[in-house]
């Protein structure tokens, strides 16, 4: 993976009410080192689907996804169900395991133990167009 650093501006663009723009730069910025911690084990997605839209993950996103991490309780995940990558929010409960979609138009998916069923990795990141 090469490392390409950006420019990182000092002043910080406002959301709310303009302020007068700053002409210069604090430092270079290496998206890579800013959102991998652990580049031997994290994979970029895309995303097919709006079964995650109301968590902002939309179709066509890139999902930045690091296969060392536990997954907690109300993770976001990427899970291999019945040999199909699936990305839902993970629900942990005594011994019971749920994916949910962020989507009322989806039913939350129990993992039963016949089910070919892995939790592939944790959502660290989602990159998506302004559009």
């Amino acid at each position: 993976m090469s490392k390409e650093t950006l420019p990182l501006f000092l002043s910080r663009v406002q959301a709310g009410f303009p302020s007068p723009a700053d002409d210069y730069i604090e430092q270079s910025l290496d998206l890579n080192e800013y959102l991998i911690k652990k580049p031997t084990s994290t994979f970029f997605m895309r995303v097919a689907g709006d079964s995650m839209k109301d968590a902002g993950i939309m179709a066509d996103d890139i999902l930045i996804v690091d296969r060392s991490l536990n997954a907690a309780h109300n993770s976001i995940v990427v899970a291999m169900v019945n040999g199909e990558y699936t990305v839902k929010r993970l629900l942990k409960k005594p011994n019971q395991l749920f994916l949910a979609p962020e989507n009322k138009k989806y039913p939350i998916l129990e993992i039963k133990e016949e089910m070919d069923f892995e939790i592939w990795g944790v959502v660290t990141y989602v990159i998506h167009s302004a559009k």
